[in-house]
C-alpha cells in the first residue's frame, strides 16, 4: 500500500517559497498604490514574465503536477501579496484555461502565446461569458454566433458583462449561442483575435475591491471571426450539437467547462487573501497593548484568531481535494469543486472581518492593509458562481435532483 502524506514534495515547496518571495518583494509594497490608482499593473506583470511566473510555461508546468497542488499553492501564495495585482497577473489564465480545455491542438499552438505577449511588451486575455441578463442563468445567454458558410466566418453579436481584461486584452475569448433552442448545450466559445473589429469595451467598471483588476463590460457588433477561431472546431461543434438535439448525454458546455477546471484555484486565491488578514491581525494582537497587557491574552481575541486559523486550514483541505481530483480525472461526484470554492470564498469574507474588527478603529483606515483585503475578499463570494449557485450545485449532486 502506498504511504499517505500531505508533506509537499521538493518542487512543490520551491514553488512556494518563490512565489512567496515574489509577493513579498514586489506585489505586497505596491498593492496600495495600484489599488488607488485603480489601474492595471503593467510594470509588476512585466516583472511576473521576467521571472517566470507570467506565462504559459508556467502554467503549463503546476498543470503538469500529478498531484493538482502547484497552481492551488502558486496562487494562494501570490494573492497573498494582493489579489488586485494577482488577477492582474493570473486573470489571464481563465482565458487560457478555455483555449486549453476545448481547442485543438492547432489552436492553442497559435492563440495561447499570443494571450501573454512578450517579457518585453505582455499582453492579458479576456474571458467573456457574464452578460446582463445571464449571469448565474448561463442558459440565458443572448450572445448570439451565426455561421456565414460564404466566407466561413463567425458573426458574434451580445453584451458580456464584468470581464476581467475585458477591452484591454489582445485575445478575448467569447461564448455564445449557436443554438438558442438547446441552451446551455448549444452554446460555444470563439476567439476573437487582437484588432478585430466591432469589440468595444467603452466604460471601465469601477468595483468595491480587486481594483488594479481591470474589469469592463465588452459589446460585440457584428465581430466577424475566421471559423477557425471556433475553439474545438465546427466539426465536433455540429457532433455536439447533434448529441444534444436527440436527447444524448453532451459532453458539457464551454462556459462550465472552465469554470470546473478554475474553481478550487479561485478557492486558493480566497485563502490567500484569507491567511494574509488572518497573520497581519495575528501580529496586531500580539503587539497591541491595552489594559496593560496584549490583547490576544484576551480569551474573545484568542479565540477569535483560532477560529480564524482552523477555518482557513479546512478551506485549504478542500480546495487541494478538489484540486487533486480534477487533475486525476475523479469525478465530482459530491460537487466537491463547488465545495471548495464556496467555503474558501466565505472564509475569506469571515477572517477579513474578523480581522478588521480585532483592529477596532485602526482597522477601517487605509493605514492598515486590512480593510483593502476585508473588500477584496467580498468577491470571492460572488464571481465564477456566487455561494448559492455552489449550493446548488452541490445539493443536486448529493441528492440526484433538480433542485430551483
Amino acid at each position: 500500500m502506498a504511504e499517505f502524506s500531505l508533506d509537499l514534495n521538493e518542487e512543490q515547496r520551491d514553488l512556494r517559497d518563490w512565489v512567496h518571495g515574489f509577493a513579498a518583494d514586489v506585489v505586497r509594497p505596491a498593492a496600495a498604490e495600484w489599488d488607488a490608482r485603480e489601474e492595471t499593473p503593467w510594470p509588476i506583470i512585466q516583472e511576473a514574465a521576467k521571472v517566470g511566473l507570467y506565462g504559459f510555461e508556467f502554467l503549463a508546468t503546476c498543470w503538469a503536477d500529478p498531484t493538482g497542488l502547484s497552481l492551488p499553492i502558486a496562487s494562494e501564495e501570490l494573492f497573498w501579496g494582493d489579489a488586485g495585482i494577482g488577477l492582474g497577473i493570473f486573470g489571464t489564465s481563465l482565458a487560457v484555461a478555455a483555449i486549453y480545455g476545448t481547442g485543438t491542438p492547432d489552436q492553442m499552438v497559435e492563440w495561447v502565446p499570443q494571450c501573454f505577449g512578450t517579457v518585453d511588451e505582455p499582453a492579458v486575455a479576456a474571458f467573456c461569458t457574464t452578460e446582463p441578463e445571464a449571469g448565474s442563468d448561463v442558459g440565458a445567454m443572448r450572445t448570439r454566433a451565426v455561421y456565414d458558410e460564404a466566407t466561413d466566418e463567425w458573426v458574434l453579436s451580445g453584451q458580456k458583462a464584468y470581464a476581467t481584461n475585458g477591452g484591454i486584452a489582445g485575445v478575448h475569448v467569447v461564448t455564445a449561442s449557436v443554438d438558442p433552442t438547446l441552451g446551455s448545450r448549444g452554446q460555444a466559445a470563439f476567439v476573437v483575435p487582437p484588432g478585430i473589429a466591432g469589440l468595444n469595451a467603452t466604460r471601465k467598471l469601477r468595483k468595491l475591491g480587486l481594483r488594479a483588476s481591470h474589469t469592463a463590460d465588452v459589446f460585440l457588433d457584428d465581430v466577424r471571426v475566421p471559423g477557425r477561431c471556433l475553439l474545438g472546431g465546427r466539426d465536433a461543434l455540429l457532433e455536439r450539437l447533434d448529441r444534444a438535439r436527440s436527447g444524448r448525454r453532451a459532453s458539457g458546455q464551454a462556459a462550465m467547462r472552465t469554470f470546473e477546471l478554475s474553481r478550487p484555484t479561485v478557492g486558493a486565491q480566497a485563502l490567500g487573501v484569507a491567511r494574509a488578514a488572518y497573520e497581519y491581525a495575528l501580529d496586531y494582537a500580539k503587539e497591541r497593548v491595552q489594559f496593560g497587557r496584549p490583547i490576544i491574552e484576551n480569551q474573545a481575541v484568542a479565540f477569535a484568531l483560532a477560529d480564524m486559523r482552523m477555518e482557513i486550514d479546512a478551506a485549504r483541505l478542500l480546495v487541494w481535494r478538489a484540486s487533486w481530483m480534477g487533475r486525476n480525472n475523479r469525478p465530482f461526484t459530491a460537487g466537491e469543486g463547488s465545495m471548495s470554492k464556496l467555503k474558501a470564498g466565505e472564509v475569506a469574507v469571515s477572517v477579513t472581518d474578523k480581522a478588521v474588527q480585532l483592529l477596532g478603529g485602526a482597522g477601517f483606515l487605509r493605514d492598515h492593509p486590512v480593510e483593502r483585503w476585508y473588500r477584496d475578499a467580498k468577491i470571492y463570494t460572488i464571481f465564477e458562481g456566487t455561494s448559492e449557485i455552489q449550493r446548488l450545485v452541490i445539493s443536486r449532486a448529493i441528492s440526484g435532483v433538480q433542485i430551483r
